[in-house]
């Protein structure tokens, strides 16, 4: 196991900015997204494991200082000198001598940008040149912290494009902080999902999603029309301009898609819709929270917990 965290809080004055109460665990090859909103405590979770910000807890991992790199969603560098002198000196090598290193800058198409100054970069031309010094250390876990921030789209995908492409075949494992959930699907084959720095779930995509979602989801435009055709079915939690159904079975998927096509209604069918899963964990969450709150067993309406332990007495 390169790292576990079997708990860990990080307070900010009264305020608490993380609060990991149940195992997460990263091991060779673990590809992990951490997605949640702002504030939710994403940067703070990575600070942490790197011993960046004081946290009570324990955090364990095998791996020394020099077997981990990260990538910060914010750098700077001097503009002294062209990016390959900066590039050269942080990694204590010449371009001209390290094939790794070539191949890095021929694989991240940067050997134009390599006698511009850093503040005459694009912003993917930065982003891809932090990038090289990070894979330069060639870490056994790597953090990516929002590395496509501030990207436009094309931009954006082909950054994440290269990343993917890079990791396909190698056993390095790597955590990335990311808004967009077509990076997650992309790049992480686990999630961590934050929310308010409360983890709301941590395990693999599939898994994530047959908890929250079920065996596949169908979404379709939320008009009037189609409120009113799928009024009988099931729901799940969605954006306030779709409609999303939970289909459990195959028979159910067939049911719903034969009377949107009989209504002429498109629809995206999935079974691993990000956005849709991370809504629904949330959701869910707090509903449980809110069942806690007021008695009830979570997940089952209604029960008040005396009665539920009644009725196992009886049994």
């Amino acid at each position: 196991m390169l790292l576990s965290i079997q708990s860990a809080t990080v307070r900010y004055g009264t305020e608490t900015a993380l609060s990991v109460k149940s195992p997460i665990e990263i091991a060779e090859g673990d590809r992990v997204g951490v997605i949640g909103s702002n504030g939710a405590g994403k940067t703070t979770l990575i600070k942490s494991i790197l011993g960046l910000v004081p946290y009570q807890g324990i955090i364990r991992t095998e791996l020394k200082p020099e077997q981990m790199a990260v990538h910060m969603q914010f750098n700077e560098y001097t503009d002294a000198m062209p990016v390959k002198y900066i590039m050269e000196a942080i990694l204590g090598t010449k371009i001209s001598r390290d094939k790794k290193l070539q191949e890095l800058i021929s694989f991240f198409e940067f050997e134009d940008c390599l006698r511009k100054k850093y503040s005459k970069l694009s912003g993917g031309q930065k982003q891809r040149f932090t990038i090289i010094l990070v894979m330069m250390q060639d870490a056994s876990l790597t953090f990516y912290d929002e590395v496509t921030s501030g990207l436009d789209f094309e931009t954006r995908q082909k950054l994440v494009e290269k990343l993917a492409e890079w990791y396909q075949d190698k056993d390095a494992s790597f955590l990335i902080v990311s808004h967009y959930y077509e990076e997650l699907d992309q790049l992480a084959d686990k999630l961590l999902i934050l929310d308010k720095g409360q983890v709301v779930d941590y395990g693999r995509k599939e898994e994530l999603f047959r908890k929250y979602c079920g065996r596949a989801v169908i979404v379709v435009g939320n008009t009037r029309e189609n409120a009113a055709l799928l009024a009988d079915y099931r729901k799940l939690a969605s954006p306030a301009h779709l409609i999303a159904l939970s289909c459990e079975s195959a028979e159910k998927e067939k049911r719903v898609t034969e009377l949107l096509r009989e209504h002429d209604v498109n629809y995206k069918r999935s079974n691993n819709d990000i956005e849709i899963l991370y809504i629904n964990a949330k959701d869910k969450v707090y509903k449980d929270e809110a069942e806690e709150k007021r008695g009830a067993v979570p997940g089952e309406t209604g029960k008040t917990k005396s009665a539920v332990k009644e009725g196992n007495h009886g049994k």
